[in-house]
């Protein structure tokens, strides 16, 4: 099974993650978006929309990292464990999902890529919206001990390698907000692999483009 991936992106971190998390085995290909190979005509052929990561599996071919998490689990998780069989709760591990990657991430990328990437200045409007979304994540864990629940999920992962990026890679102040930082305590310890694939990539992102906060 293939993953092509770049160890700086928190959607690719978060497929490792859970693939770890499942004792999937990957076979990593890295691709070096800034020399343009994703733009290759055989990446083409596998994904037209040339993103990353994307993930082979015989003849399953995705992207888009919270369609290939949920897939590893449906397919290769040995329980309901991470991704619940019961409605009511895969519902909300799947509205997290939708929330990190529409809401949460968005907006860090939307507050923060052009001054990582550009040199351009932060714009002040564009990280309280960024806040605002870290608000929505503070209520839903003022309620639960985890991002979809009582108990550690595919929402976890992702959302743990989102909020890696935004206190590791541009060091966004998240000391007011008390239960990201008790949730954040704990699964740093309990997620298999964090360190080298969350903390590490996230300082590599940050290196790459040699970003400091401003």
């Amino acid at each position: 099974m293939d993953l092509y991936y770049l160890p700086l992106s928190a959607p690719c971190q978060s497929v490792m993650l859970v693939a770890k998390a499942l004792n999937v085995q990957l076979n990593l290909k890295e691709l070096d978006l800034f020399a343009g190979e994703h733009l290759k005509p055989e990446f083409l052929k596998l994904n037209p929309q040339h993103t990353i990561p994307t993930l082979v599996d015989n003849d399953v071919v995705l992207w888009e990292s919270r369609a290939i998490v949920t897939y590893l689990c449906e397919k290769y998780g040995k329980n309901d464990k991470y991704y619940p069989r019961d409605a009511k709760k895969r519902a909300m591990v799947n509205q997290r999902l939708f929330f990190d990657m529409g809401t949460l991430y968005q907006r860090f990328s939307q507050a923060f890529y052009p001054a990582i990437m550009r040199g351009e200045e932060v714009d002040p409007e564009l990280v309280a919206k960024l806040d605002e979304a870290l608000e929505f994540l503070e209520v839903f864990l003022e309620k639960t001990s985890f991002v979809a629940g009582d108990n550690l999920t595919i929402a976890d992962m992702c959302v743990l390698a989102s909020i890696t990026t935004i206190d590791v890679t541009v060091g966004h102040d998240l000391s007011k907000y008390q239960h990201i930082q008790r949730w954040y305590e704990q699964v740093k310890k309990s997620v298999s692999g964090y360190q080298e694939i969350c903390y590490d990539g996230a300082v590599k992102f940050g290196e790459h483009f040699n970003y400091t906060k401003k």
